[in-house]
């Protein structure tokens, strides 16, 4: 293991703040593929972790969880006791062999039959969407359009009331957003929003309980696996971790599409020509700026990686970001290229935790991503991007756009 100073600490939302850094991890990958970080999150004990940079040990962290574990905690963050106890009921933070079972309760909810079923009403949202911004000849993306879709699709999946669409968005911004000043100073706020959550789920559940419908709030709260049902702390759990998942990533990946577009003029040039080439544009997109950027683990023994020695009880951070440009996976990995394939990208995860809802986010960023290159086939982009302040996702906050 190379012992050198990259430059840069892995810990600090200001590291991201221009984007991620891929020149530091084009060494990484380089020079220390599993690298000893000593620094840690300036909200935290301070604890060093080991940052795994390349396409294949990213993939074995995530497809071994019985050496790396996802109970203590998914983030550098230093968890409180009432932290990890709530954390203990999300399927993130959850290990075989309850993991499985937990995600063979709530899969019934996310069958290819359920979703495809989603598409005219996400057609429609679209449609919606785009007509409401049309009049004004310009919006900023991210928060009139972007947003809108996961939003709307989310609440409507889960039988949220529209009047309380803005208690999903201003409480999973502040949850995940906490390092940001615009979304809030403080871990506390972040707390608020979960709790904020966790009473609209809570108000959900009871209605269904006197009103069962045909949705998947009614699914999770009857589902059963070998007699178990979901309590009430794990429904109230996978509700806030499909709030945020389904609305805050999507909407940073929609965003990135589209950013990455503009950025791209001559790939642009492609997908407006071809508008086949949609889907394919997606995939790069998602390889090429996809919205977590890691996930830690938890070593339960002593192991080693690439040779390099990782006692027990240590972190390990997996950079999807740097794993999705390793030279020995993408040839020239750092070309944004519309028709690349193949694209085994890892921007939903690795294996116990590959992202539930991939196919409702594939299909929402394709009707998205197509409607308004249909709808506005001169659209640019019209000022500053503003990105998240965050160590965590990569999130796009603002970007004005003009037609």
């Amino acid at each position: 293991m190379a012992n050198f100073d990259i430059g840069a600490n892995l810990a600090d939302p200001d590291t991201y703040e221009r984007g991620f850094p891929h020149d530091v991890f084009r060494r990484l990958r380089r020079e220390a593929p599993v690298y000893w970080h000593a620094r840690g999150h300036e909200k935290g004990s301070g604890k060093g972790f080991f940052a795994v940079s390349k396409y294949e040990d990213v993939r074995y962290v995530g497809r071994t969880p019985a050496i790396f574990s996802s109970e203590p905690g998914i983030t550098i963050v230093d968890q409180g006791p009432q932290d990890f106890e709530a954390g203990q009921s999300s399927m993130l933070q959850m290990d075989p062999p309850r993991h499985a079972r937990y995600r063979k309760l709530v899969s019934g909810g996310f069958t290819p039959r359920r979703i495809n079923a989603l598409e005219p009403m996400i057609r429609e949202l679209v449609s919606e969407i785009l007509d409401e911004v049309a009049p004004r000849g310009g919006c900023d993306f991210v928060t009139d359009v972007a947003a809108e879709l996961p939003l709307r699709v989310i609440a409507r999946f889960l039988g949220v009331p529209t009047e309380e669409r803005t208690t999903l968005f201003s409480a999973s911004n502040r949850l995940i957003g906490f390092e940001d000043a615009e979304y809030g100073t403080t871990e506390e706020d972040g707390r608020a929003g979960a709790i904020e959550l966790a009473m609209l789920a809570h108000r959900i559940a009871e209605e269904r309980k006197a009103e069962p419908r045909d949705d998947i709030i009614t699914i999770l709260r009857n589902a059963e696996v070998d007699g178990e049902r979901l309590s009430d702390l794990d429904f109230i759990a996978f509700f806030v971790l499909l709030t945020v998942a389904g609305n805050e990533t999507t909407r940073n990946q929609t965003s990135h599409t589209m950013r990455l577009l503009f950025e791209h003029p001559a790939e642009l040039a492609k997908v407006r020509d071809d508008p086949s080439l949609v889907g394919s544009a997606i995939e790069e997109a998602l390889r090429y700026s996809p919205p977590v950027m890691y996930f830690r683990r938890t070593t339960k023994s002593d192991t080693e990686v690439r040779g390099v020695q990782i006692p027990k009880g240590s972190f390990v951070t997996t950079y999807y970001p740097s794993a999705n440009r390793d030279e020995d996976v993408f040839p020239d990995p750092d070309r944004f290229d519309v028709t690349r394939s193949p694209n085994e990208h890892l921007a939903f995860g690795e294996g116990e935790h590959f992202c539930l809802g991939a196919t409702l986010a594939r299909l929402q960023l394709r009707s998205m991503v197509g409607g308004m290159l249909e709808r506005f086939p001169d659209v640019r982009l019209a000022g500053e991007i503003k990105l998240l302040r965050s160590h965590f996702i990569d999130g796009v906050k603002h970007m004005p756009i003009r037609w």
